[in-house]
């Protein structure tokens, strides 16, 4: 993946409305949701909404469809995943990277 989409990825979710769009898109899963059901969710006007899944859309994170008279939105989770390869590619140096956890008692 390159680095500039990985950016401009990781910039569209370091805010916190389109942190919290994208979050609900990626619950609702393959069926997606019309911005109605997410405004409503969300408690996030309609301006708002549409310009931080316009920034998603752009960075590759939220794809659209239409579906009859509605817009359904969904997130790209090939696009997410990429992301997240990218973020742990060679991670460890090849080595295990399961830290293990300490007992409470500091023991």
């Amino acid at each position: 993946m390159d680095e500039e989409l990985v950016v401009k990825s990781l910039a569209a979710l370091a805010h916190p409305v389109r942190l919290r769009v994208f979050r609900a898109l990626v619950i609702a899963g393959a069926r997606g949701l019309t911005p109605g059901v997410m405004q409503e969710a969300l408690g996030i006007p309609a301006t708002t909404l549409s310009f931080h899944l316009k920034e998603l859309a752009g960075a590759g994170l939220v794809a659209t469809e239409r579906s009859s008279r509605f817009l359904v939105y969904r997130a790209v989770y090939e696009h997410m995943n990429d992301v997240l390869g990218f973020l742990t590619d060679n991670c460890c140096q090849g080595q295990a990277c399961a830290v293990e956890p300490t007992p409470a008692c500091g023991c």
